[in-house]
């Protein structure tokens, strides 16, 4: 069980504060970024007539809420296989895009599972409140990656990354503490992030990289957050945490443990075509 004495909710509440902002400032950049790509993908696809886009990224949804999605494309559209000249979309575009949403999908259903755990739900106010705000992103962050596919002419991908999907239904069962959540989490946040940050060298178009970085250092950061949460949890140090803080009395791996990568590894970035719409 994870007791309200054991953690400074003053630390977890400062960094679901600089979260939100991160995540704010990166959807500042991923409206700009969808925005251009709607242009050069061409306002006559259907979507666009809708508004769909407009909606997703004209205001407060798309920051914090996410109550903005967009509309399906019509089941004839489909992604040009040609280069990245103006206006044109690649397939591998649009499975780039279509995986990032699997990954944010599957995201999703493990922090709203989580929210739901006894020893969440009815546990520290401040994780939950943590866990909810980063739902939020999450799925911000999947209406932002499915509004590209769609004004690039394809699906929108509502349905969980598959690969990444067996490996939470084979741990969900085997949860039992906020560690267990927080070990899962972490897995799921790195690869995201990893994967991202390898996609902004495989789409074809500036606007799309500019929307996959946009989004992996908000994905680097919660994984930052976990680390840092998980290692104050297995060392049962979580009394150090104060604001401000006495460095004096931290361990040495307190500066770096959230960050130990110098520069991000995508040797476990998902593939293009793991999570695309089939």
């Amino acid at each position: 069980m994870m007791a309200d004495e054991r953690i400074d909710t003053r630390l977890l509440d400062e960094l679901t504060e600089q979260s939100q902002d991160l995540n704010s400032d990166a959807m500042r950049i991923t409206r700009g970024a969808l925005s251009g790509f709607a242009e050069a993908a061409g306002p006559s696809r259907p979507w666009w007539r809708g508004g769909a886009l407009a909606a997703l990224v004209g205001g407060a949804g798309l920051l914090g809420t996410a109550r903005a999605a967009a509309d399906s494309p019509s089941p004839s559209a489909s992604p040009s296989p040609s280069g990245s000249a103006s206006g044109a979309v690649t397939a591998d575009d649009i499975r780039a895009l279509q995986t990032a949403a699997a990954l944010e999908n599957l995201a999703v259903s493990v922090y709203q599972t989580a929210a739901g755990l006894p020893f969440i739900k009815d546990g520290n106010k401040t994780v939950a409140a943590f866990i909810a705000k980063t739902t939020e992103q999450h799925q911000a962050h999947a209406q932002a990656f499915n509004a590209a596919a769609t004004a690039g002419g394809g699906k929108a991908q509502t349905g969980p990354d598959p690969k990444y999907k067996a490996v939470v239904d084979q741990t969900l069962p085997t949860i039992k503490t906020p560690a267990d959540v927080v070990k899962l989490a972490i897995t799921l946040e790195d690869v995201a992030a990893q994967t991202y940050t390898k996609n902004v060298g495989q789409v074809s178009s500036a606007d799309l990289r500019k929307l996959f970085a946009s989004v992996a250092p908000v994905e680097a950061q919660h994984r930052a957050v976990l680390l840092a949460v998980q290692a104050l949890l297995a060392g049962n140090a979580a009394d150090l945490i104060t604001i401000p803080v006495d460095p004096a009395k931290l361990p040495a791996a307190a500066g770096s443990v959230g960050f130990p990568d110098a520069f991000y590894k995508t040797d476990n970035a998902s593939p293009i075509t793991e999570g695309a719409v089939q």
